[in-house]
């Protein structure tokens, strides 16, 4: 679905991604690992349009990515939910949820039950600022506002990062879910690798701006745990 073919970037001087490669096929989830500083945040900006790429190739399902805007890339079903979350924490839980909408393929301008029965607390809480939520609500609000637009590619930068272990399990539930029940395609970042094995099917090592190890979860052998993601 997603295709990333010698993937270049540049910080002012600083060459940040080198001749990348990813595949994310579609169907499954793809689990993005490596330490922290070695890209991951900058190459999920570049996919979504945040950040400008020097040279290289990004195709989603047959769209060139490199020549497509941000909001276009959102408008060909592609959910992003940030490293920080990003909620707006003056509106309500209602209101975050609703600015995704114009966004929609279809043209409704409706919150999607799923949403509803993903998470039941955000349901109760419609009308609570999304700055009043605990870090675990206001993480499930995150994902939920992506995927209001009933994206085709869900994007999560280190959702359990931050979140007391029984939300991380919850979220872990309902990427599961997401992907393998509703088929949902999944790109991952997550630096938990107990998590990163329960829930990902694939796995791409990124280390100094590079696409170093990949392939099938069972791969993710101990020696490139050692040498790649051991801090």
């Amino acid at each position: 679905m997603l295709k990333i073919e010698r993937l270049n970037q540049f910080y002012g001087e600083s060459h940040t991604l080198w001749d990348l490669d990813l595949d994310v096929p579609e169907g499954r989830c793809t689990v993005l690992m490596g330490r922290n500083g070695v890209g991951k945040t900058t190459l999920l900006q570049c996919i979504m349009g945040l950040l400008p790429v020097s040279d290289g190739g990004m195709d989603f399902a047959g769209v060139d990515l490199v020549k497509a805007s941000a909001e276009r890339r959102a408008n060909l079903g592609m959910g992003y939910v940030p490293q920080g979350r990003q909620i707006f924490p003056a509106l309500t839980v209602e209101e975050n949820l609703q600015i995704g909408l114009p966004a929609r393929r279809d043209k409704l301008r409706k919150v999607p039950g799923l949403v509803y029965e993903l998470f039941p607390v955000l349901k109760e809480m419609l009308g609570r600022r999304g700055g009043d939520l605990s870090g675990g609500q206001q993480q499930q609000l995150a994902i939920g506002r992506a995927l209001v637009l009933y994206p085709r590619l869900l994007i999560l930068d280190e959702p359990t990062e931050g979140i007391q272990p029984n939300i991380v399990h919850e979220i872990g539930d309902i990427i599961r879910r997401l992907n393998r029940e509703v088929g949902l395609t999944v790109l991952l970042v997550e630096q938990k690798l107990p998590f990163a094995r329960r829930v990902g099917d694939r796995f791409t090592i990124l280390d100094r701006g590079r696409a170093v190890a990949g392939g099938e979860m069972g791969g993710l052998n101990d020696e490139l745990v050692k040498e790649y993601l051991t801090v």
